[in-house]
């Protein structure tokens, strides 16, 4: 059966994670992050992304980002996913695939969640114990939007831009999110919605893509169906 397409709606907020295939190293050096980082900005500007957030792991990234166009999205990470992979196996003298297929994306409410994915990316390598705060790690982008590190990269979104009428106001109250720890529902129901390509968002949210779109982006109830009276 024919994949349906991805549901990346114009002006809709989306978290998209790129996984190394069977979670391997995709970034061994420093001039691997750069050569990724450069692209795709390169390609989000060709194709009309704007990346708010985003973060460098070992064997995976994770983005935060609008389309601006038509598939701008998939044109931008196809494009990058091809770039990249030919870079790194003429560096490391392999062939084959490096990534995990497709990439996951989930569509991110706004008002409720749109914060939450800009921490919940940023806060990944401290999750994963490589540091103690998001600060201390230079491959995402907190760099940017906490700390006012210069960068041809990323976009600010208007709720961040609520934050505060300055700049240095904003960054203030962006890094005043993250003194407390997020709790683990919000970073697991962050991680099953885009794993499994569903909306991020409250039952409105929800419902209203579902009725405009006609496709499915809340989870289908647990349980085994009911028979019916010939079943």
């Amino acid at each position: 059966m024919a994949r349906l397409p991805r549901l990346a709606p114009v002006g809709i907020p989306q978290h998209v994670i790129q996984r190394g295939n069977n979670r391997q190293v995709c970034f061994c050096c420093e001039d691997d992050f750069i050569a990724y980082a450069g692209w795709l900005r390169d390609y989000a500007d060709e194709y009309g992304v704007e990346v708010h957030a985003w973060v460098f792991m070992t064997n995976h990234v994770h983005l935060l980002v609008t389309p601006l166009r038509e598939q701008a999205v998939s044109k931008t990470m196809q494009a990058l996913g091809r770039m990249y992979v030919r870079y790194f196996n003429r560096a490391y003298r392999r062939s084959g695939t490096l990534w995990e297929g497709r990439y996951k994306s989930c569509l991110v409410q706004v008002e409720e969640y749109l914060l939450q994915c800009y921490r919940y990316i940023e806060l990944n390598p401290v999750r994963a114990g490589m540091v103690q705060a998001p600060a201390d790690y230079f491959w995402s982008s907190f760099g940017t939007n906490g700390l006012g590190r210069e960068s041809g990269l990323v976009t600010p979104h208007a709720e961040y831009l609520k934050l505060g009428r300055y700049p240095k106001q904003r960054r203030e109250r962006y890094r005043g999110l993250f003194a407390a720890h997020m709790d683990p529902a919000i970073a697991e129901r962050i991680t099953l919605t885009t794993n499994r390509g569903l909306a991020l968002g409250n039952d409105r949210f929800r419902q209203q893509i579902e009725q405009q779109y006609q496709r499915r982006v809340t989870p289908l109830k647990a349980g085994r169906p009911r028979l019916t009276a010939s079943g």
